[in-house]
């Protein structure tokens, strides 16, 4: 069971609970977000205010495994995004933590405040351009998502070779070897 920090725990029995998110996204670059009004720094990294971050979904609590999505949208008028998703972001790991807000409105950030509420890989990114703004959407999938897909294998010299160089046992199928088999009683 997870224990919380007794300013976290203030927080939580009170009436108002106030929250902000901290989104990383690992990418050729790494981007981390925040949805706070000031850029924030956080376990040494910095994460943005103005970052372009236009939607996010709200954390779900769920009792099965299942292959919840989860959906970020990204503001993207410099083509960052869109240069990102050229060079294929799927796969990569994404990051979403909240971190409760003090009564002064000033978020927690101590190592036992922050919660990480979604830890996943993009899995299906889309660019939205509609004349007015242009959006990076960001659809997520948490690692369960794996436990459906379907992997080849290619049962071939050069697809052994993708897997390991010093493997030798698909060398000679391709040869001209003939083989005689015998058939029936000896």
């Amino acid at each position: 069971m997870r224990t919380f920090s007794s300013a976290i725990q203030t927080i939580l029995n009170s009436d108002n609970i106030n929250f902000i998110y901290l989104i990383e996204l690992q990418f050729t670059s790494t981007y981390r977000l925040t949805s706070f009004n000031a850029d924030i720094v956080y376990d040494g990294n910095t994460y943005e205010a103005n970052s372009g971050l236009y939607e996010f979904d709200t954390p779900k609590m769920s009792s099965v495994v299942d292959r919840e999505a989860y959906r970020i949208v990204v503001a993207d008028l410099a083509d960052e995004m869109a240069a990102e998703f050229e060079v294929n972001v799927v796969g990569k790991p994404v990051e979403v933590k909240v971190a409760l807000l003090d009564t002064d409105g000033y978020p927690l950030l101590g190592a036992d405040d922050v919660l990480s509420v979604y830890k996943g890989t993009v899995d299906n990114p889309k660019i939205s351009n509609d004349y007015e703004e242009k959006l990076a959407i960001l659809e997520c999938t948490s690692p369960m998502s794996d436990l459906d897909t379907v992997n080849s294998f290619y049962t071939s010299k050069d697809g052994m070779d993708q897997v390991s160089s010093s493997d030798t046992s698909f060398d000679e199928i391709f040869d001209n070897k003939e083989v005689s088999l015998k058939w029936g009683k000896v």
